[in-house]
């Protein structure tokens, strides 16, 4: 399994309302995934372990050379599924609940995406009554062979579910319901 947490470096991702950096929060949250899945005998790759991105060192884009190398590490690697570690953020800050994506027409996605809402509600949340969505715009989704989802966890625009994204217990849920979703696919497949 791949784990890739999102951003990282320059790249701070969605600023939370206390000042929370998604890509401190991904990291945090795919570390946890990791240890889980590894305890299961699952071999994981991992886009990055550390706060930097991977873009190329003379990049003139840096997030278009961030997001090619990360595409191209999970092509390489070959996993049975890619799983994208984010916080959402909206305008709205009452809007709340983890929300998993896949990529349109992916039927493996779909399953994939699937398993992980439903252990993510089951789990985590079972006020969240989000359902796993079909996208065709993201990178990683469209240029990834593996099954791929991106896991939105929560939204750090919530002063809430922002709280809760930064402790440490909530942090080990998430990672176990993620790990939970991870594992029903791979004894589905």
């Amino acid at each position: 399994v791949c784990i890739d947490s999102g951003h990282g470096g320059n790249d701070p991702g969605k600023i939370g309302v206390a000042g929370t950096k998604e890509k401190e929060v991904n990291l945090t949250i795919a570390l946890k995934l990791k240890k889980r899945l590894e305890r299961q005998n699952i071999r994981v790759i991992m886009t990055r372990t550390d706060d930097r991105n991977l873009a190329d060192a003379n990049a003139t884009n840096e997030k278009i050379s961030d997001m090619k190398q990360r595409v191209a590490k999970m092509n390489s690697e070959q996993p049975d599924a890619v799983i994208s570690i984010h916080q959402n953020s909206y305008t709205d800050s009452s809007v709340t609940g983890a929300q998993v994506f896949y990529y349109e027409g992916s039927k493996e996605g779909k399953m994939l995406a699937e398993l992980l809402q439903k252990s993510l509600i089951d789990n985590v949340d079972p006020q969240n009554h989000r359902v796993a969505k079909a996208n065709s715009d993201y990178y990683i989704l469209k240029n990834t062979s593996a099954p791929t989802v991106i896991v939105e966890c929560g939204f750090l625009s919530n002063p809430e579910e922002a709280e809760k994204l930064c402790d440490e217990n909530y942090q080990k849920k998430l990672a176990a319901a993620i790990a939970d979703g991870i594992i029903a696919f791979c004894k589905a497949e």
